[in-house]
């Protein structure tokens, strides 16, 4: 995946998929959530995130105490000893990984600790969930970062003329 194509693409669209948050915002469209789900089937049937991994390499999710007991166990350290080595308060008292790409990213794209990875990892990139309407102004800003977000957002933009 050229993630160079991509970044441009994206910030070529950005006025256009902005002007579309503020129309679904506004409409509230009842079929919303059915749409986004099968935009992101359709993304993912196409998209093969290991040929990515964009997220890994440029963001940091959010590492909840659920998130840090568990990973500390599976690495067997303390959770004390996993937060010291890997983790940082962000400006709104979140945890998340110090650097960037995530520790756990392979040169491969795989995950190291991909079945214990923090909630937010598994649930990225949220076109799945419901009351998809709440997280306009996040997926707006995932675009830049996940070419399957930005699939749901061409989708979107076709279906809502």
């Amino acid at each position: 995946m050229d993630l160079k194509k991509h970044e441009i693409k994206a910030n070529d669209e950005l006025k256009l998929n902005k002007k579309l948050v503020q129309k679904l915002k506004k409409k509230k469209p009842k079929d919303l959530d059915a749409i986004v789900h099968q935009l992101h089937d359709e993304a993912f049937e196409e998209i093969d995130c290991l040929d990515c991994a964009n997220c890994c390499k440029s963001i940091s999710p959010i590492v909840r105490d659920k998130d840090i007991q568990r990973i500390a166990k599976y690495l067997r350290v303390k959770p004390s000893v996993f937060v010291q080595e890997y983790l940082n308060l962000d400006h709104e008292n979140d945890y998340v990984f110090k650097n960037q790409p995530c520790p756990f990213l392979g040169a491969d794209n795989y995950c190291s600790i991909y079945e214990v990875r923090p909630k937010a990892c598994a649930e990225y990139p949220h076109t799945d969930r419901r009351k998809f309407q709440q997280i306009l102004p996040l997926s707006l800003k995932n675009t830049i970062i996940c070419p399957a977000v930005l699939f749901v957002f061409d989708g979107l933009k076709e279906h809502y003329k």
